[in-house]
C-alpha cells in the first residue's frame, strides 16, 4: 500500500517571520487522518526570517531531530548546550523527564529553512540528551542514515540522487516507511512526487527510486 500525501495538502501556518509545512496535526492544523504514522508524529518543514526564531519553550518524552537544509539556525537549551546548526548537520534532542530549548535564525539577512522531526521515544522519563554530527556533504546515490541515537525501534536516511540514477531499499514487510521529499522530483515505484510530497508505504517490500532530477529525501523506516 502507497498512500501520497501531497504538498499542497500539508497544514500550512504563515506567521510573517514563520512559514511553516506540517505534514501531521500540529499547534493550530488538526487532521483527524494526519496525526502521525506509526512512531513518527511531527515532520514540519520551516523558514524562519534573518533574526527571528522559537523563544525557550519546553518539551519532554519525545525525540527532536533538526535537520538544516539552508542558513544556520541556532541552538541554546536546559541542558547547557549552546551553537549553531549548518546545512548537512543533523541535530536531536532527547526531551525525555523535561527541557527547555529555543531555535533562532543565526543570520541577519537570509532566512534558514529546516525539517523538524518528531519520533515517539520507546520509554519514558529518560535523562534529557543531546546530539550534534554532520552527514557526508558529498556522499551522493546512496542511503546515508542519520548519525544520532534514537530512543525507538526507527531509522531515518538521507537520498540524494543525481538524474538518471536509482536506489533500492528493502523493507521489512511487517515495518512501514515514510519518505519526505526535499528536493527535485521522484519515482518511488512508479509513484511521481515533487519537492514537498511525501508517501506513506505498508506491506511493500521492494522500494525503488529513480529520479529525473537531482533529488533530496528522507525515508524513515519504522516499526
Amino acid at each position: 500500500m502507497i498512500v501520497i500525501r501531497k504538498s499542497q495538502d500539508r497544514g500550512h501556518a504563515q506567521h510573517g517571520w514563520l512559514d511553516s509545512y506540517h505534514s501531521f496535526s500540529f499547534a493550530d492544523y488538526y487532521d483527524l487522518k494526519w496525526m502521525g504514522f506509526r512512531t513518527l508524529r511531527v515532520i514540519n518543514e520551516d523558514r524562519v526570517a534573518p533574526g527571528q526564531g522559537f523563544g525557550s519553550h519546553p518539551h519532554r518524552d519525545m525525540e527532536i531531530i533538526t535537520y538544516v537544509l539552508s542558513g544556520q539556525l541556532k541552538h541554546k537549551d536546559s541542558m547547557g548546550n549552546e551553537g549553531t546548526i549548518h546545512p548537512d548537520e543533523v541535530q536531536k534532542m532527547s526531551a525525555g523527564t523535561g527541557v527547555v530549548h529555543s531555535e533562532f535564525n543565526a543570520s541577519s539577512d537570509k532566512e534558514v529553512h529546516f525539517l523538524q522531526i518528531w519520533i515517539m521515544p520507546d520509554t519514558e522519563y529518560l535523562q534529557p540528551a543531546y546530539e550534534q554530527n554532520f552527514l557526508p556533504a558529498d556522499q551522493q546515490n546512496s542511503f546515508v542514515v542519520f548519525p544520532v541515537n534514537i530512543h525507538q525501534d526507527a531509522k531515518v536516511f538521507r537520498g540524494r540522487v543525481s538524474k538518471g540514477h536509482e536506489l533500492s531499499y528493502v523493507l521489512n514487510k511487517e515495518r512501514g516507511a515514510w519518505v519526505q521529499t526535499i528536493s527535485g522530483s521522484l519515482l518511488i515505484n512508479e509513484n511521481s512526487l515533487e519537492a514537498g510530497d511525501a508517501v506513506l508505504i505498508e506491506k511493500e517490500t521492494d522500494l525503488h527510486f529513480t529520479t529525473s532530477s537531482q533529488c533530496e529525501f528522507l525515508l524513515f523506516d519504522l516499526k
